[in-house]
């Protein structure tokens, strides 16, 4: 009877564990991925879903062969820029005497964006005359980095240069470019930081007010996700450069207490996007607490004057004009007329409607006699320290199927050996190629002379053919990266996909795209004169740049990209 009686409560207690244990399996099986949405899974699951898909991708290993490294590798100024036909007139003049003008985009390109070639039009109607010629101007909308790189590099030069701020016409100036000063200012702008309402109120409560230095502290202290443009092509990027470095040491940018201040600074910066379309994705995120903006911009967008406060920083963005080179005397007084046009009454008025000559008090917190060199040098300053000692983990992955034979493969490899001397030798790089099956041409290493020797050979011995596995290929760099970032854990993880467009064949995004999302590895996209949309919608899941581009432009776009990320 007694062994009965325990044979019982034995049984009884074996089911009460297996009912406890069931109920716990259960529940963290169903509390596993509380929080997270439709779209989001535990990295583990992620990494069970990526390893059965791996598993049905036939990737071949090449034996990469080490081709020598030359200084006729790399391109020279000229040759990197794209034909100027890239960026067509958005004004065309047809006076007998027509001056052709460069100028920033947010006063020439479309909508709100239009003021100067509003300006312009009106200005041709006049029937202005010099020396008994009709006057006329050509505008074409080329942004103030690039075309600093034109007119420096002697590729193409036009008349007359109104970039955004000052600090392009002292660096052409430092460059030895023959420059004079026509106009400080045709219509006024400034350069803010745009912070969401949570996050203006939390750093004025603590702070008691907010300014360029206290958001380099609260950035440093890793109290705020700052976002900013490429310097090296972004005027309002350039000025938020210029600003931290003086915010750290008002009396020396490039001093070394500037420098260390700007490397703490930089490490807790999520982001400086290749352009401001990346950024203003990843700030309507939420990845993004404040990032840059002109407030022409600022004004003319309702959701961001009801989401964001601006505070102004930095030099003002006066839109000054320039002559380039030594013009004809009739070409300067052209020029002359038509800055006086600009200055006009209703030219002015005008601007207002266009949202310029706003913030009229707000006057430069920087020092007026910042030299060209020494703008020049902080670009420099920003290119070596952007990633604070942090090294980048990079795969290229290259489009080489059948449809990217020609004039596609031949860009894609100038374009990758060229812009090898814009990647910083402390990173970690790879190379992964693609059609119907995966190719990897060279595993992940630092970017040392043998890995560059072993990259070029590696590109310059892609063939196009074959269909389009693009997401079969995305897998295999993901897990390539993912595999170095355990040798490297403090490195930034970062895939470059080169592509003429959609896949054919292999996996799909959707197949992908919540593994892409949990592991929050940026795919940048490059397009070769691509199926655009495709591309981006692969860039956006970890809010990355989509660069499209067609084959004459493709080098100086790499180069920008590189310059800004790598």
């Amino acid at each position: 009877m007694q062994k009965t009686s325990t044979t019982k409560k034995v049984l009884i207690f074996a089911g009460i564990a297996i009912l406890v244990f069931a109920a716990v399996f259960i529940g963290i099986n169903l509390t596993r991925n509380v929080g997270m949405t439709e779209d989001e899974i535990t990295k583990e699951d992620a990494g069970k879903q990526m390893t059965k898909l791996l598993d049905g991708i036939s990737v071949i290993h090449v034996d990469a062969r080490r081709a020598a490294i030359s200084d006729d590798d790399i391109l020279s100024d000229e040759e990197e820029l794209p034909d100027i036909s890239s960026y067509p007139f958005t004004v065309t003049g047809s006076g007998d005497i027509n001056i052709e003008i460069f100028s920033s985009p947010e006063k020439a390109g479309e909508g709100t964006d239009g003021w100067l070639n509003e300006v312009a039009e009106r200005f041709n109607a006049e029937n202005i005359t010099v020396n008994g010629k009709t006057a006329s101007v050509s505008i074409r909308s080329v942004s103030s980095g690039l075309a600093v790189d034109y007119i420096k590099s002697g590729k193409y030069v036009p008349d007359a240069l109104t970039p955004s701020n000052e600090f392009w016409g002292k660096m052409l100036e430092a460059g030895g470019v023959d420059l004079e000063l026509k106009q400080e200012k045709i219509v006024g702008n400034v350069a803010g930081i745009l912070l969401s309402k949570s996050k203006y109120n939390e750093i004025l409560e603590k702070y008691g007010s907010v300014s360029m230095k206290v958001i380099s502290e609260c950035t440093a202290n890793n109290e705020l996700a700052m976002g900013y443009t490429n310097p090296f092509a972004s005027s309002t990027g350039m000025n938020f450069l210029v600003s931290t470095l003086y915010s750290y040491d008002a009396d020396d940018l490039l001093s070394e207490k500037a420098v260390a201040g700007f490397k703490k600074f930089q490490e807790n910066v999520p982001l400086v996007s290749y352009n401001t379309i990346q950024m203003r994705k990843s700030a309507e995120s939420g990845s993004l607490d404040a990032f840059v903006l002109e407030y022409q911009s600022y004004i003319n967008d309702a959701t961001l004057k009801n989401d964001y406060i601006f505070t102004p920083f930095g030099a003002r963005h006066d839109n000054p004009m320039y002559a380039i080179d030594k013009l004809s005397s009739d070409k300067n007084e052209v020029l002359d007329k038509f800055c006086e046009y600009c200055l006009n009454e209703s030219s002015q008025q005008l601007a207002e409607q266009y949202g310029f000559n706003q913030n009229k008090k707000y006057k430069s917190e920087l020092p007026d006699d910042i030299s060209g060199d020494k703008l020049l040098s902080a670009q420099k300053l920003y290119k070596a320290n952007k990633d604070s000692g942090k090294p980048i983990i990079a795969v290229f992955v290259a489009d080489t199927s059948g449809s990217m034979r020609g004039e596609s493969i031949n860009a894609l490899q100038t374009s990758l050996i060229n812009s090898m001397q814009y990647i910083n030798k402390e990173n970690y790089i790879g190379l992964v190629s693609y059609n119907s099956k995966v190719y990897i041409n060279l595993p992940i290493a630092k970017f040392d002379l043998n890995q560059q020797s072993l990259f070029k050979g590696a590109v310059q011995d892609l063939d196009a053919n074959g269909q389009t596995a693009t997401y079969d290929a995305i897998l295999v760099a993901l897990d390539m990266v993912n595999k170095a970032m355990e040798e490297h854990p403090d490195a930034k993880p970062m895939i470059f996909l080169l592509s003429d467009g959609e896949q054919n064949t292999g996996w799909s995004l959707n197949d992908i795209s919540t593994i892409l999302g949990t592991y929050e590895v940026p795919i940048y996209s490059i397009g070769y004169n691509a199926n655009i949309e495709a591309l981006k919608r692969i860039s956006e899941i970890n809010e990355a740049a989509t660069i499209n581009a067609d084959s004459d432009d493709i080098i100086y776009q790499l180069k920008n990209l590189f310059n800004s990320e790598m």
